[in-house]
């Protein structure tokens, strides 16, 4: 190979596999290793009992606008982000998907939202921080409080819908409902004081994480339409 053609050479090869890889690459930073440093940074103060500095001001903030009308909006999407929404969507979400013998997507789907929910229960076991006490909530919570399981919940469906769609025309509704689904659920947690607003973070960074594996895991042949 002569000396002078190698640059562009590489530099042909690289471009080729950024145009073929470049949504894997983009996941792979994007939904693991800036998410990662950030639940890192947030699990390392938690874990030191540290006071995180925007948590209380946040909260005192969120309760200075508590109002009869907000009240019923943020309880809404506080049952709609969990039990009542994030949950059944999940699972029937996962029997569609296998109905119509998607069977790759249906066990993406299955291990990501499934996944996330078991995480976030083995995750709260081990960092045991108790909830915000700063005023009586109308929506009390008893369990520990971080990673936010409400969080985890509804970025993990919202990543799961996103990737799912990306190959199709619907992929903007999808991406804009969830934009503004998601900092909803959050939002209202914040709002009703159970949770504090670094756990309502770390909940989205460990969805990031753990979807954005699953998918590069189980999908990293492509898709494989019926299977």
């Amino acid at each position: 190979m002569p000396e002078a053609s190698w640059p562009r050479e590489a530099s042909a090869a690289c471009g080729a596999f950024a145009r073929r890889h470049g949504w894997k690459l983009a996941l792979l930073f994007g939904g693991m290793l800036l998410p990662l440093w950030g639940f890192l940074e947030l699990a390392d103060e938690v874990h030191e009992a540290e006071a995180i500095p925007f948590d209380e001001p946040l909260l005192l903030f969120a309760q200075s606008m508590a109002g009869a009308g907000l009240d019923g909006v943020f309880l809404f999407f506080s049952q709609a982000g969990y039990a009542w929404g994030v949950v059944p969507f999940d699972i029937g979400l996962v029997l569609v998907l296998l109905v119509l013998r998607r069977w790759r997507e249906g066990l993406f789907a299955a291990v990501a939202t499934g996944g996330s929910a078991l995480l976030n229960i083995a995750t709260k076991q081990l960092f045991s921080r108790e909830r915000p006490s700063l005023w009586e909530s109308i929506a009390p919570e008893s369990s520990y409080s971080f990673p936010s399981g409400h969080a985890m919940g509804s970025m993990t469906l919202a990543m799961v819908l996103v990737l799912l769609a990306w190959p199709t025309r619907a992929r903007w509704w999808i991406v804009a409902a969830m934009a503004v689904f998601v900092p909803m659920v959050g939002l209202s947690r914040v709002y009703l004081g159970v949770h504090y607003p670094s756990d309502i973070l770390a909940g989205w960074a460990a969805a990031s994480i753990w979807v954005a594996g699953t998918w590069l895991l189980v999908m990293r042949n492509g898709r494989d339409g019926r299977g």
